[in-house]
């Protein structure tokens, strides 16, 4: 079995725990009989999309209770949800890196203090698509920042420390092969480009500052395409580094809402975007039923 690990020695020596954003303690809680049995993490920016995203493991797994709700593992806290159904565990994670990159740490103290084994972490969300059909799902190969690396940079104690973003190649490789056997919508394998905002970091017109034309817009994002880029979001850098640095096959699973070369703003009615929004959770969920030996 392969336990989940820390790279932080310090934590082992620890009497207790807290996990403040989770509003959890090793103190107050016991992880193992609470998280033991997780094999899969699933996370998403919305909280709301994540209970969604539960009550749809639960069904398609025969999991589900009729008149029986999901509780908010987090209630206590406002800033993360928190679901679980048998051995899959669905969290929020916020907007941006920072967000992202809080609920990881204590998402990862969670696994390591419950004594998880063989743990596989998707990430499953929106994005902005670069040639392709909205509606289309990407499955990250590699995360790249917007110079196009596959590093993901950090400033700690004053000092710049580079991670790699590399991700798990065979988890991709099945997860593609998922998406054949569904044959439910268009899915491409390439590169994410994770920046650090929403509009200018993104090359948008329509922000409320912009420093640049819409000649030097498409010139940027046709580079992003030559350099295997499908889509953008601003999770992917830091979701895959701090995976890999604590050993855990982690994978990014995100839909296209628009083809960013066709313009900026998000036009697609909400009953489409709803519908591409569920794209991502079925292919994931299909992964997990088939991993469970539930699939069709």
């Amino acid at each position: 079995d392969r336990l989940v690990q820390l790279s932080n020695p310090n934590v082992a020596t620890m009497k207790e725990d807290i996990l403040y954003h989770f509003n959890l303690s090793t103190g107050t809680h016991d992880f193992p009989a609470m998280f033991g049995d997780v094999k899969f993490v699933c996370v998403g920016g919305s909280p709301s999309r994540m209970k969604t995203f539960i009550r749809y493991v639960g069904a398609e797994l025969g999991l589900d209770r009729p008149g029986v709700d999901y509780p908010n593992i987090c209630a206590g806290t406002d800033r993360y949800a928190m679901y679980k159904v048998g051995p899959v565990l669905s969290i929020s994670h916020g907007m941006g890196i920072p967000s992202i990159s809080i609920m990881l740490h204590e998402l990862i103290k969670l696994l390591y203090h419950a004594r998880c084994s063989n743990v596989t972490v998707i990430r499953i969300g929106t994005s902005g698509g670069i040639g392709l059909e909205p509606g289309s799902v990407v499955i990250t190969r590699q995360a790249l920042d917007a110079c196009f690396k596959p590093e993901f940079e950090q400033i700690v104690l004053g000092k710049r420390v580079v991670r790699s973003t590399d991700l798990d190649e065979q988890l991709v490789l099945e997860l593609m092969q998922c998406s054949v056997e569904l044959s439910e919508f268009p899915t491409v394998v390439g590169n994410t480009m994770c920046t650090l905002d929403f509009y200018e970091g993104q090359g948008r017109l329509d922000g409320a500052l912009c420093s640049y034309t819409e000649k030097d817009k498409q010139a940027y994002l046709q580079a992003a395409y030559a350099a295997g880029i499908r889509n953008i979001e601003m999770e992917s850098l830091a979701f895959s580094a701090m995976c890999s640095s604590c050993g855990l096959r982690a994978a990014v699973v995100c839909v296209t809402y628009l083809d960013r070369l066709e313009g900026d703003q998000i036009t697609s009615p909400h009953e489409v975007l709803a519908e591409y929004e569920q794209r991502p959770q079925r292919l994931v969920v299909y992964f997990i039923k088939k991993r469970l030996g539930k699939a069709r």
